[in-house]
């Protein structure tokens, strides 16, 4: 077995590790924090900055130490590295009261897999740096694309091979015992290198690249990281925070670098100058508000694709600016440190320096004028040291344009808005509106009564989650997704109708629940997002005009719920969004059981499923079916002057109890046993067979 495939096997089995660890702990800890895409977000963070420090020990050792003591610490350290196993959180790190959820997931994935991850990231840097001091001739970068090769496959292969069949803590078993393997693996073949002592440095190598290449490596990485970041929070937030958005936009990432440093001349400057033109400019337009309802199958394609373009850019310049292999470490470490820039700028920086989500308009307008500097300081490129030259002229107007249209869909965005706010959770904007004067009446449009129509709104990314009118005569009536004849607005009214009230809500929005409350009512809602309930109390005013009793509990709801006492509610009302993201933790077969534990005997479940993208009535009615419980989907009409819109919502409870209402069963749908089922448990879920 010749040496180069030895060292390419070990490579490609270290690389493909750490990045199929990746959506597994996300997955594992996600439920924790509300399923919100923030946490991924961190994630991603957390594996910039330990491959930052992988690269950094694998540059000092190769540096400063001698092959022989190189291979023995290394030795030590994987094999310390084992007691951190099996990869599986404790529950103790569960968040018990609100705090910053950002430090929190960072502590936990140190603890979890911090050591192992190190380990990993440092061993394609070291193995290249073993293999060149070896062979004199070898060519190490080719082993920089076998080792995205196998990152891009790790992340390709989890939503389609690992995660439709395995659970997710046999995953992270599995991924233990394959860490193990590789453990013995990299041992042995540190062992087998050379044991005879080579110099730090080699006579023939050049002077290391000046500061200013250097400069531009970390640019460039740190660009196509925030767009990854960007991108990838961008429609986790208004989609669904889970692994197959995540791993899409990571994997495209990682092929860049697998075709830039290939060395076959996938990158070509010209086409993707032009191509990249084009994916500003999409990016820039579909960013306007106007474009924010795009269905799934063209958004995410679009959004992707533009990621892919700009990052071929990106890394292809940074491949054209790869050094002599004597400085190969030093070049990973600086492609490191600019890739943690990126990342810190979108999941540290841009929730505490904006108010608005302006991070993916900035990095798209920050890589239009990178172009700028890369084609204006390299001597090969037509653009070298230009000033008038009428092509150059050209591209820096097309630069100003993609950011001039950037700060116009912004301020577009901002028009009309009346308060903005953020934090881990997501961008909550208030905004002011009038909404139509004509009702459809049997396809005819008549006018309404001469009223206010105004009212104020809450969007979450890009999603309504509340509306309130502000005339007296109308600023208490239930609107948007619980109207009257809505799922839960049926619940509410007729449910109550002879006895007082004990509801429980998971998610707050703005408080339109609280509207249904009589005197006799206690309502008490679970809101994780310390923001929300700010605005909920301060902007609008449901609570704070609700005739019943009113008591909110900060924290993630199942968690909560988890820890309180049994007490019989009448309705527990699982409404629970941020953005048009789906916590699926709050709709598992275990939540369910946890519920019904909550609820007496003759109490409705009632599960808020709108979704612009996700079919998730299989998934509500094989928790239903499966604890023997009846399901009616319940569908209502939008009646958008007066602030209805259409919505969905599952209603699930004993037959015998309101259930057995006729008039409950004729207002929807009954889901019986020949029902589409599609189960999810703590441990198991896939988005691959909702998406509409």
């Amino acid at each position: 077995m010749s040496s180069k495939f030895t060292y390419g096997l070990v490579i490609f089995a270290s690389a493909f590790l750490l990045f199929q660890v990746q959506p597994i702990l996300g997955k594992l800890i996600l439920p924790w924090f509300g399923g919100a895409a923030g946490v991924w977000i961190v994630c991603l963070l957390f594996f910039q900055v330990v491959l930052l420090l992988g690269y950094l020990y694998a540059h000092l050792m190769t540096r400063k130490l001698r092959v022989r003591t190189q291979i023995r610490v290394h030795a030590a350290l994987l094999f310390a590295s084992l007691l951190m196993l099996p990869i599986m959180p404790n529950d103790s790190w569960k968040p018990r009261a609100p705090s910053d959820p950002a430090f929190h997931i960072l502590c936990i994935l140190a603890f979890t897999v911090g050591l192992p991850y190190f380990l990993l990231s440092s061993t394609s840097p070291l193995l290249q740096a073993w293999y060149v001091q070896k062979d004199a001739a070898a060519a190490p970068y080719r082993l920089y694309a076998v080792s995205n090769a196998a990152s891009m496959l790790a992340l390709v292969s989890y939503p389609i091979l690992l995660e439709p069949w395995l659970a997710t803590s046999r995953q992270a078993v599995a991924w233990s015992w394959a860490y193990a393997v590789s453990v013995l693996l990299c041992a042995l073949v540190a062992f087998s290198s050379s044991t005879q002592d080579i110099a730090v440095t080699r006579a023939d190598a050049p002077p290391p690249p000046a500061w200013r290449i250097q400069t531009l490596w970390i640019s460039l990485a740190a660009c196509g990281s925030a767009f990854l970041l960007a991108v990838t929070h961008h429609i986790s937030q208004n989609i669904a925070s889970v692994p197959l958005l995540w791993v899409i936009p990571l994997a495209l990432y990682l092929l860049t670098f697998i075709l830039c440093f290939d060395g076959r001349g996938w990158y070509r400057r010209d086409l993707f100058l032009r191509l990249l033109g084009v994916a500003l400019g999409s990016m820039a337009y579909s960013l306007a508000p106007s474009f924010s309802g795009l269905p799934i199958y063209v958004s995410v394609p679009l959004y992707c694709s533009c990621l892919f373009v700009c990052c071929m850019f990106c890394h292809g310049e940074l491949s054209r600016l790869k050094p002599h292999p004597a400085h190969l470490t030093s070049f990973y470490l600086m492609t490191s440190l600019g890739g943690v820039i990126g990342a810190l700028f979108v999941a540290v920086g841009a929730p505490r320096l904006f108010s608005g989500d302006y991070e993916l308009r900035i990095v798209v307008g920050g890589c239009a004028l990178l172009v700028l500097v890369v084609l204006h300081r390299d001597p090969s490129s037509p653009f070298y040291r230009a000033r008038s030259k009428p092509a150059w002229l050209l591209l820096v107007a097309l630069a100003i344009t993609v950011i001039v249209s950037l700060v116009g869909t912004a301020r577009q965005e901002a028009k009309g808005t009346r308060l903005i706010a953020r934090n881990f959770y997501g961008v909550l904007r208030v905004v002011d509106e009038v909404a139509p004067k004509v009702v459809l009446v049997k396809g005819y449009a008549f006018p309404m009564p001469d009223e206010d129509s105004r009212f104020e709104k809450l969007i979450n990314g890009t999603i309504d989650h509340g509306l309130q009118f502000l005339s007296p005569a109308r600023r208490d009536l239930p609107t948007t997704y619980y109207g009257p004849d809505s799922g839960i607005g049926l619940t509410l009214t007729a449910a109550g109708s002879s006895t007082p009230l004990n509801v429980r809500v998971v998610g707050l929005g703005v408080g339109t629940l609280a509207a249904y409350g009589r005197p006799s009512d206690r309502y008490k809602f679970y809101e994780i997002n310390p923001l929300d309930v700010h605005i909920a109390n301060q902007e609008f005013r449901f609570l704070r005009d609700s005739k019943a009793k009113i008591d909110i509990s900060l924290g993630d709801g199942r968690l909560s719920l988890e820890q309180e006492t049994p007490q019989g509610f009448d309705v527990l009302v699982v409404d629970a969004f941020s953005g048009d993201s789906i916590p699926v933790h709050l709709l598992t077969r275990e939540a369910f059981a946890l519920y019904f534990r909550h609820l007496q005997p003759r109490g409705v479940l009632a599960v808020h499923i709108s979704n612009q993208y996700l079919n998730l009535v299989p998934v509500v009615a094989a928790s239903a079916i499966g604890l023997n419980k009846e399901a009616v989907v319940v569908e209502n009409k939008a009646d958008s002057p007066r602030g209805i819109y259409r919505a969905t919502w599952v209603l699930v409870g004993n037959r015998e109890g309101f259930l057995g209402q006729p008039e409950v069963e004729k207002a929807g749908t009954v889901l019986g046993a020949s029902s589409p089922q599609l189960p999810w448990t703590d441990d198991y879920s896939s988005l691959l067979k909702v998406i509409i």
